[in-house]
């Protein structure tokens, strides 16, 4: 991160964040995808691509030292800001950049980057051995929920940002730069003790159908509108579940009779 001025509130603030107090922050969880299939000089490489990607998104809105805590976790990066940066800024900017630093990578070749990206705000504590809260653990199971991986590898992307619902009411729903709330798609995600609707995006994709739901009924993809023909005059539908809303539903045209030979009657 670029060096600066102290965070907002002075040092002796982020001293007591630091030693123990719950403040409301913003929780990242990132993981990069299929990573365990890979021998060790190519996750060298992944991880290198991942935390270049993860400080660009840093210094574009401008995240100073001591506004941020990351811990490595060999595949991913799991990571809190203060309160000092605007949420609005890491939803935005921050992703847009991380999300720009991956196809940059990808571009040049070499081992593929694909990153699922968690976030949520709430109640964390910085302790000596690192992030503790709830919400630390709910971003951490929105980023590995099944829910996500499965989203991301039926799209064949190289993104994938889900955020919490609270944190889409609050801050998505509300719009700004970068930031597109038509755009996120809702899931529901169960994970561990966790049964919570998420919103997810697929940056420049707009088919809003998602993943189909697993065998948990943990995703709650959005169907587009169908269009059901009928035909015949007796049509019986019995036990079928249709999910999603109706265009409308046509009785298929009657055919023509066949000309027998001998014309009109």
């Amino acid at each position: 991160m670029s060096a600066g001025r102290a965070p907002d509130g002075g040092p002796g603030e982020h001293r007591r964040g630091a030693s123990g107090r719950a403040l409301t922050r913003l929780v990242i969880s990132v993981d990069a995808c299929g990573s365990g299939r890979l021998a060790i000089d190519a996750k060298k490489s992944l991880r290198r691509a991942m935390y270049r990607a993860f400080e660009e998104a840093g210094d574009a809105v401008g995240v100073l030292p001591g506004e941020l805590r990351k811990e490595d976790r060999g595949d991913g990066i799991l990571a809190t800001v203060e309160p000092s940066v605007p949420q609005v800024d890491l939803v935005g900017r921050w992703v847009e950049t991380l999300r720009q630093g991956v196809r940059e990578h990808n571009r040049a070749g070499g081992v593929p980057l694909r990153l699922r990206v968690a976030m949520h705000a709430g109640p964390v504590v910085i302790d000596a051995e690192g992030l503790v809260g709830r919400a630390v653990d709910l971003t951490c199971r929105l980023c590995d929920s099944e829910a996500a991986k499965r989203a991301i590898d039926e799209a064949g992307a190289d993104f994938l940002l889900v955020v919490s619902d609270p944190l889409y009411r609050t801050v998505v729903r509300e719009g700004g730069r970068y930031i597109e709330p038509d755009d996120y798609v809702p899931h529901r995600v169960g994970n561990k003790e966790t049964d919570e609707t998420a919103w997810f995006l697929l940056p420049g994709r707009r088919d809003r159908q998602g993943p189909a739901p697993d065998r948990a009924g943990t995703t709650a993809p959005r169907a587009r509108g169908q269009v059901f023909q009928v035909a015949g005059d007796n049509q019986v539908f019995s036990d079928n579940v249709f999910q999603g809303p109706f265009t409308g539903i046509a009785k298929a045209p009657a055919k023509a009779p066949e000309d027998d030979g001998r014309g009109p009657a």
